[in-house]
């Protein structure tokens, strides 16, 4: 075939050698391809009710009334058995507000639609369960004395873990000096976190601060490694703090109470 194409004029081999990789192209253009389209999702007061019903219940210890959020923020994505095909996905690529997404990026694990939202299902259950041991810890409190029910509904996923325990602190202990945790403000955020306060990456964070900014957040806590990702796309207004742990949050947002300088990406 190389022998017979060279003894072409070449503006015909070109030709001929053009056809297989426009075909190419075409079932490209054509083909269901790995990736979803993801958008700012909805956020939810921790510190608020949802469906009538307080997010945070603590009983076995004073419980403080609180002033300001603490406003837990997500993602909307096509769903992973959606097609996306090249055509579709260019006009969402160039979007501010919108991100083109490796499906697995979204959904890690797999499978079926219900068994998808089944796992996130359970991986918010988790979430909640080590946010609670996490705060609890943080403030020294015994969980056997301290009890902690958490009521979020429709959002799977433990991107709000971190939010969850500062939730939990700021109904026990404010800031530790008798005010607001969140100083009054609307604070906004993400992060994975473990029974050791360690604060994890979550991904989306450039549409999950155009979420908190739409709904009124000022402060945006991200995790560190993250801080390129979140000022990608960062709405005007709105203030990075990066933490790598729930004591690094909370010391930021005391630091910001008192008007002192805290972390900035």
């Amino acid at each position: 075939m190389l022998t017979r194409l060279t003894r072409l004029p070449r503006p015909a081999a070109l030709a001929v050698c053009a056809v297989p990789v426009l075909g190419l192209f075409v079932a490209a253009a054509f083909a269901p391809l790995p990736f979803v389209v993801a958008i700012p999702g909805l956020t939810a007061d921790v510190l608020g009710s949802d469906q009538g019903k307080p997010v945070i219940t603590v009983t076995g210890a004073p419980v403080r009334e609180t002033k300001g959020e603490l406003r837990m923020t997500t993602i909307r994505a096509t769903g992973p058995s959606s097609s996306m095909r090249l055509h579709e996905l260019i006009g969402h690529w160039f979007e501010t507000d919108e991100a083109v997404m490796p499906r697995e990026a979204v959904y890690s694990t797999g499978g079926s639609d219900e068994e998808i939202e089944k796992h996130n299902l359970e991986e918010m259950a988790k979430s909640q369960s080590v946010a609670t041991d996490a705060a609890l810890g943080f403030l020294h409190k015994d969980p056997k004395d301290v009890k902690v029910d958490l009521n979020l509904a429709d959002v799977g996923g433990p991107s709000a873990g971190l939010l969850f325990s500062l939730g939990i602190i700021d109904k026990l202990d404010g800031d530790g000096s008798g005010g607001d945790l969140t100083g009054g403000r609307s604070i906004a955020g993400t992060g994975t976190i473990n029974a050791d306060g360690e604060v994890g990456a979550v991904g989306g964070v450039a549409l999950k601060t155009q979420a908190a900014r739409r709904d009124g957040a000022s402060v945006f806590l991200v995790p560190k490694a993250e801080c390129a990702d979140a000022q990608s796309e960062l709405p005007e207004g709105l203030r990075l703090v990066p933490v790598t742990s729930l004591t690094d949050a909370v010391n930021a947002l005391r630091a910001l109470n008192r008007g002192e300088p805290a972390p900035s990406c």
